[in-house]
């Protein structure tokens, strides 16, 4: 068997020749220069700002920083948190790496190699944690508008899906519960989809456990409270589990 040709330690760029295939060569180099595995970060970012989600969402939210010291706007921080997510890294810890990834740059109208990478993990936790109860209520608010603003002209009708889905956690964070149904110790979020289109219109994280009658009728009330300022003549029809119709 040939023996390989051996790089020179420390020289990324040497490249490795390896046996020919069907007498064809076969070398490895390492001399790409910038590459990203997440290209179709790129086709999300295009669809997030044509749709204004993140800078919907970064008005909601008061940004007390001096802005003479700012180096990454509120709505950029949002885009790569969310971008992240969508793309599979779901911990922050994760922007340490990405914030200087081709692709990601890219995303957020940075030059690869120049200038500040993106918002770091730190950021990324401060601002995670910075919203208030209210903030968040108006954010939702948003969501349900972009979900409303989705309808090129006003539906007659919608039926949208209410369920609450276990999401189990690996520890001890802050609103999760053990519930005794599904045997783990979780959140119990509440999703709303569109049933005609599948398309996403709220979701609201909560704690572990079933919602009571009470809770579900406030988030039902003010959810379609929301939909009437965009849809004032559509006729809603809401499907949930039993426990929907206390």
């Amino acid at each position: 068997m040939p023996q390989a040709t051996p790089a020179k330690i420390g020289d990324s760029a040497a490249p490795i020749s390896f046996p020919a295939v069907g007498r064809k060569k076969v070398t490895a180099a390492f001399d790409g220069g910038r590459l990203t595995s997440d290209g179709g970060v790129l086709l999300l970012a295009r669809a997030e700002r044509a749709m204004g989600i993140c800078a919907q969402l970064a008005a909601c939210i008061a940004d007390r920083r001096d802005p003479a010291r700012v180096t990454h706007k509120l709505d950029d921080i949002l885009r790569a948190r969310i971008l992240a997510i969508c793309c599979g890294y779901e911990d922050a810890d994760d922007l340490d790496t990405l914030r200087d990834d081709p692709g990601f740059r890219l995303a957020l109208g940075k030059l690869p190699g120049s200038g500040a990478g993106l918002a770091s993990q730190p950021t990324m936790s401060r601002w995670e944690n910075a919203p208030t109860t209210r903030e968040l209520a108006r954010m939702m608010g948003e969501m349900v508008g972009i979900y409303c603003a989705s309808h090129p002209t006003p539906p007659a009708a919608v039926t949208l899906d209410i369920d609450d889905t276990c999401d189990v956690v690996h520890g001890y964070q802050q609103l999760s519960f053990w519930n005794g149904h599904h045997g783990e110790r979780c959140f119990m979020p509440i999703h709303v989809y569109d049933t005609a289109t599948g398309r996403p219109v709220a979701m609201l994280l909560r704690t572990g456990k079933t919602p009571s009658g009470a809770e579900a009728a406030g988030h039902i009330r003010r959810l379609f409270r929301h939909i009437r300022r965009h849809l004032p003549s559509t006729h809603i029809t809401i499907r949930g589990d039993g426990h929907y119709g206390r």
